[in-house]
């Protein structure tokens, strides 16, 4: 990046915010028309759309699985590259930039926004999958047991929070560091000048838009037909498309309430409250349940994971005659974290400010990785006890529905219809929390990289992600969801390999201009001391 295009953007006047809608066309327009495109398909297609995804999911399986596994473990190598290389200094708004949060409060806000919903729905449900149909072992083995908390802690682990690492680092450096607004097309700067505010930043932004509503429509999907199976569990109300599609609407209606308080007084409150209740969740299991088995659980698939990571991180079923596990499980995570990323990397960056690249990518990729691995350990490890145990035949329930293995689990546990009450409320608490965020990002992304735009303009977009879910639910059911995740996943890895080349080029000036800064003020310190030294050898004489 040249110096005349840093002080050229730096000098670019912000355009007066318009009352109701203060948009950039060229993003907003073709993102808005190709969204309505996907639910008014969905709708005219009917019962023939689910079996539409379907393929579509598989076919993008077939033919991109290799990328997706690639492109996820090179987004690992860069975060460690950036944090523990002589980057890992610079800070995020210049090396007087003070933070905006407390570092609990950042903790709670990026753990809220980057994984919510889906450990509510995965932590019961996905163990038991894995110890029914394991993918590396014979059923009903030792080895079965140890796969299903180690391939779990495969997709929920280092690579899904390396990718928001390098998306959030990379958006919030050239933010704070060389003043471009915060959108996606900023981060292609030091590739593309000036030509990041063409029609090349126009689509970098209309994939960012696409990936980050299908990335959240997925995770309301999947919160929505949680929260059901919760009610029927509890209330008696029958699971139905229609109460999914109502739940959807009432937190949409509480989500739009959230994000017009803004970051501070909506999400932020909401996101630390999440935490506090998932922490009483998480220690109502650890006292109540297998104490000593959880924690064992927790250590020995943290070490299978690392032992296996190396195989299973790059496993991509070739050779495998019974192929699907990748489509159904790996594939589908991967392109879920990459689709999220836009949302969870812009919403990190922005609440970011005064933390240095190492602070950043460690406080990102190790702090939320253990608390996952925890809360898997908990609530799958406990899971595999009563099952491997025969006290509960937790397993058969998952089999048969997996939105209600939760409230199975619960129900082995005294006070089980309070605490299954509870667990609604953070599933739905969290659901919130990841409208809210995402209805922010996007926002920012269709308004040319605007931090505060018009209410209504954030109710629009709130709305919308809240429809999407819901015809993709009434379109396909979960597997639409899955579909639309993975499609607009693919063409993202790209753009991320290509955002960390980038990245490197922009930390790479920025160190540069650090050392320079250094060697003047160390000349000119010299130069201070010399010229006391002949003072006081003056005063001497």
């Amino acid at each position: 990046m040249s110096e005349t295009g840093d002080q050229k953007q730096k000098k670019t006047p912000l355009r007066k915010s318009k009352k109701y809608f203060d948009i950039h066309g060229p993003v907003f327009w073709p993102a808005s028309i190709l969204i309505f495109i996907l639910i008014a398909g969905t709708l005219i297609l009917g019962e023939d759309a689910e079996s539409w995804f379907s393929a579509t999911q598989q076919a993008i399986t077939d033919t991109g699985s290799w990328l997706f596994v690639v492109g996820v473990n090179i987004f690992i190598g860069f975060s460690l590259y950036f944090a523990f290389s002589k980057y890992g200094k610079i800070r995020l708004g210049g090396e007087n930039a003070k933070t905006d949060f407390s570092t609990m409060g950042w903790f709670a806000m990026l753990f809220s926004a980057g994984m919510g919903i889906g450990l509510m729905f995965f932590a019961v449900a996905e163990p038991m999958w894995h110890l029914l149909y394991p993918p590396h072992a014979e059923v009903d083995s030792i080895q079965s047991i140890r796969d299903s908390m180690g391939v779990t802690f495969l997709h929920w682990g280092l690579h899904a929070w390396a990718v928001y690492a390098v998306v959030g680092l990379s958006l919030a450096f050239f933010a704070f560091n060389r003043k471009l607004p915060l959108s996606f097309r900023s981060v292609f700067y030091p590739l593309l000048g000036d030509r990041i505010n063409g029609w090349m930043g126009d689509v970098i932004d209309i994939l960012a838009v696409l990936a980050t509503m299908f990335g959240l429509a997925t995770s309301l999907g999947l919160g929505a037909s949680q929260a059901g199976a919760g009610m029927e569990h509890v209330f008696g109300l029958e699971n139905t498309t229609t109460l999914q599609v109502i739940i959807i609407a009432v937190v949409t209606a509480v989500a739009v309430v959230s994000v017009l308080l803004g970051v501070q007084k909506g999400v932020k409150v909401l996101s630390e409250f999440n935490i506090r209740l998932a922490g009483l969740f998480l220690l109502f299991i650890l006292i109540l349940g297998p104490t000593f088995f959880i924690l064992g659980t927790f250590v020995q698939s943290t070490g299978y994971y690392l032992q296996t990571f190396a195989e299973y991180a790059t496993w991509v079923e070739v050779f495998d005659e019974d192929g699907g596990f990748m489509s159904t499980w790996t594939v589908f995570y991967w392109a879920w974290w990459i689709s999220w990323s836009p949302y969870v990397g812009m919403f990190i960056a922005r609440i970011s400010r005064g933390r240095t690249v190492r602070e950043f990518v460690l406080g990102v990729l190790i702090v939320p990785t253990m608390v996952t691995f925890f809360w898997m350990s908990s609530f799958g490890g406990t899971a595999l006890f009563l099952e491997t145990t025969g006290i509960a035949e937790i397993a058969a329930a998952v089999e048969a529905d997996q939105t209600t293995s939760l409230f199975v689990l619960l129900d082995q546990f005294p006070l089980a219809m309070i605490t299954s009450f509870l667990a609604i409320i953070l599933v739905l608490s969290f659901f919130v929390t990841s409208s809210d965020s995402g209805s922010l990002v996007i926002d920012g992304l269709t308004s040319g990289g605007k931090i505060d735009s018009p209410a209504t303009q954030r109710v629009f977009w709130a709305t919308t992600e809240g429809v999407v879910a819901a015809v993709l639910l009434i379109g396909g059911g979960l597997g639409a969801l899955q579909a639309a995740s993975i499609s607009t996943g693919l063409p993202f890895v790209i753009i991320l390999l290509i955002m960390c080349y980038s990245l490197q080029r922009g930390l790479n000036r920025e160190y540069k201009m650090m050392e320079s800064k250094e060697a003047d003020k160390e000349r000119e310190d010299y130069r201070t001391i010399v010229a006391r030294l002949l003072k006081e050898q003056r005063e001497k004489k």
